[in-house]
């Protein structure tokens, strides 16, 4: 019996260390394909997939979220080189996500520029330069052609012209896609910190407030009390006493305290 129970035990926790084993190597599996797609990707990060950018929808295909016929700029050659990838048919761009056009990249009227940095902010690869109140400008080798920065310029300063000889490097494009990522969810968690930290130190100050009330008023009730503090009955007292409470009422009356009243 106990042989037997020892042998049920060792085939349920094979059956579960394969089962872990397997999942392991599904999700192992989905991190290859993802990265293999991702790699006959554009990398413009433009969104226009339906994505924030090549590799979120490259891993959205592999969960079969996405089709392989939604990046633009990737057009038919890019549609064709995925279908192979993944052994489907291939299919014409969708026209809810785009149509195909020649490569751009973004320019600067420079003269019309006001600084506003929106378009910094939004460039996904960190193509544009310049600071707050100063003209910016577009590094065009840099530029992907994603047009993320045409919506928030307030002064219509920047338009897309032919990219030329200006080619923007793939796996650059990528690297500075994800060190920019990178770098704001640092300043995010930053920022998070420095507002925790900020909201401590308030409802800490909040805290001692209410303390430093009450102390303040316990020692407000004991200054009312000593100042009630005074001889009563005293007409049938002798005279020497009336002249001795006179003396302290003088002394009470140069420290400032007010004779009782009634």
């Amino acid at each position: 019996m106990i042989d037997t129970l020892l042998i049920l035990s060792g085939a349920l926790v094979l059956g579960l260390g394969l089962r872990h084993a397997r999942a392991d190597a599904v999700n192992i599996d989905a991190r290859v394909l993802a990265a293999r797609i991702d790699a006959l990707l554009p990398q413009t990060q433009c969104g226009k997939c339906g994505y924030p950018g090549c590799q979120p929808y490259a891993e959205a295909i592999v969960r079969g979220e996405a089709d392989i016929n939604q990046c633009p700029p990737g057009g038919a050659a890019g549609i064709a080189r995925l279908a192979k990838l993944l052994d489907r048919e291939f299919k014409p761009l969708s026209a809810a996500h785009g149509v195909e056009k020649p490569r751009t990249v973004a320019l600067i009227e420079e003269n019309l520029c006001i600084g506003c940095t929106l378009c910094i902010q939004a460039c996904p690869v960190d193509a544009i330069v310049g600071a707050a109140k100063q003209m910016h400008t577009v590094v065009a080798s840099l530029c992907t052609g994603c047009e993320l920065c045409l919506p928030p310029c307030p002064v219509d300063c920047i338009r897309m012209i032919p990219a030329g000889s200006h080619a923007y490097v793939a796996d650059d494009a990528r690297d500075r896609f994800r060190q920019r990522n990178l770098r704001l969810e640092r300043e995010r968690r930053e920022k998070a910190a420095r507002l925790a930290a900020k909201t401590g130190a308030a409802a800490e100050q909040t805290a001692e407030d209410p303390k430093k009330a009450l102390i303040a008023a316990a020692i407000e009730r004991a200054r009312r009390q000593k100042e009630q503090v005074r001889p009563q009955n005293v007409a049938d007292l002798s005279p020497g006493a009336q002249a001795a409470i006179a003396a302290i009422e003088a002394r009470r009356s140069a420290a400032g305290v007010p004779p009782e009243e009634g």
